[in-house]
This record gives structure tokens, C-alpha cells and sequence, in this order.
């Protein structure tokens, strides 16, 4: 079944959901198998129900929905493309809001050209290792490491 986290107390452990049926279920934070940081009000979720209680609760990542709305529309692999083909430019970076780090690669790139190519080639290089990374990365790892947590390297 399909519902949205309506409170969480982190101390007490437990929380209530209300379902797309609506009809509302108590959980434990034990039963939820995301990430805890997404254990929060408004977050879409997925879980069974036993007895009124929602047990293996999932985070549900999609267009339209809360937790995707809170990525701001960002995609991993619209940010991994731009890495692979682009990213000696700092080009995926730009896109992901990391500004400054976008600037750093532009111009290490660009001293390059007097500098043997060798700093482009090790830019060069760091943007590929990240693109493969944020095309391997899951929709929550994506969005907690280098969005909720804006983490701008690797």
C-alpha cells in the first residue's frame, strides 16, 4: 500500500502514516527499510499492513512525488551524462548548483593549455570517475549524498 509519513518522533521511535486508503497505521522506526534520513514528515512511502500497524516501510522515489520534489528536479542521470561528456568543464556541476566547484574545474581545464594538458587530463579523469559514479548510485544515495547533503566531490 501506498501512504505519506504524517509524524515521526524520532525519541519514541514510532509514527504514524496515513494511507492512500485513508485510513491511518502506527509504525516503528525499526520497520522502515529506507535510508532514516528520509524518515520524515511528508515523505511518500510503500509498506504492509498487520493489524493496523505499517511494517517494511519503503521510501518511494518518483516524478510527482514529495521526495522527488525535494531533489528539485535534479537527475542522476542527467548529472552523469554531463560528467562523461562535459565534465572537464565542470559542466555537471553547474547543473547540481555546486558553483564554485564547477568554476574550479573550468579553470584548472583551462590552465591546461599552458600547463603540458596536465591538468586537464587529471580533471578530466575526476569528472569521469564521477559520472560513472552518479550513474551507479541508487535515486536515495543520489539524492542524500549529493543533494540533502551537497556533498560537491566525489
Amino acid at each position: 500500500m501506498r501512504g505519506t509519513i504524517l509524524t515521526y518522533d524520532a525519541q519514541s521511535g514510532e509514527g504514524l502514516i496515513s494511507g492512500d486508503d485513508g485510513r491511518r497505521y502506527s509504525f516503528k522506526g525499526a520497520s522502515f527499510g529506507s535510508d532514516s534520513n528520509l524518515l520524515k514528515n511528508g515523505t511518500a512511502v510503500d509498506f504492509e499492513v498487520r493489524d493496523d500497524e505499517a511494517l517494511s516501510i519503503f521510501t518511494v522515489l518518483e516524478r510527482g512525488g514529495n521526495a522527488f520534489d525535494e531533489i528539485g528536479g535534479k537527475s542522476k542521470m542527467v548529472a552523469g551524462i554531463l560528467a562523461l561528456f562535459f565534465g572537464g568543464l565542470g559542466v555537471h556541476k553547474f547543473y547540481l548548483g555546486y558553483n564554485w566547484a564547477g568554476v574550479i574545474m573550468l579553470l584548472l581545464t583551462g590552465s591546461g593549455l599552458f600547463l603540458f594538458g596536465i591538468p586537464s587530463l587529471i580533471i578530466g579523469v575526476i569528472a569521469f570517475i564521477e559520472g560513472v559514479i552518479y550513474l551507479t548510485k541508487s535515486d536515495q544515495d543520489f539524492y542524500l549524498t549529493y543533494v540533502k547533503n551537497r556533498r560537491s566531490w566525489f
